[in-house]
């Protein structure tokens, strides 16, 4: 299984700030990551948005607000974060988390370009108003 060869780096910490909605890793080989909560919900490892099988991605859009509510161990490899929209089927592995932490920049730039691409936003969409009833 991926990210439990003995050389490879894990988390010596981790910890979730919830004020600034980041995720802060420090890792054995003395990398430290700050992952914001919205970087993590729009790359989560799950089929729900990484798809089956490449091209199948599904752009992820208005998640800039998104929370962790909850991050709970899977077994000594990963962590599974239940995120404030409901999403809670990622599985985030150590290897998977270093991943994206040494590429973060690059992985956020292009999330930004393909945002821009679809004319889509990181807002949260505001729920439509209802109808007001008609007064008879």
């Amino acid at each position: 299984m991926a990210g439990l060869h003995p050389d490879d780096p894990t988390p010596t910490a981790i910890l979730l700030h919830q004020k600034s909605r980041v995720l802060e890793i420090a890792f054995s080989d003395g990398k430290r990551f700050r992952l914001t909560c919205e970087f993590l919900r729009v790359y989560s490892p799950s089929a729900e948005v990484r798809g089956h099988g490449p091209g199948q991605e599904v752009l992820q859009v208005g998640k800039k607000d998104v929370e962790i509510a909850e991050l709970e161990p899977v077994g000594q490899y990963a962590v599974r974060p239940k995120f404030s929209d409901g999403h809670d089927t990622g599985i985030y592995s150590w290897d998977y988390l270093y991943t994206i932490g040494v590429n973060h920049d690059e992985m956020w730039r292009r999330y930004l370009q393909r945002i821009a691409e679809a004319g889509a936003s990181r807002e949260p969409q505001a729920s439509a108003p209802l109808p007001r009833p008609k007064c008879k």
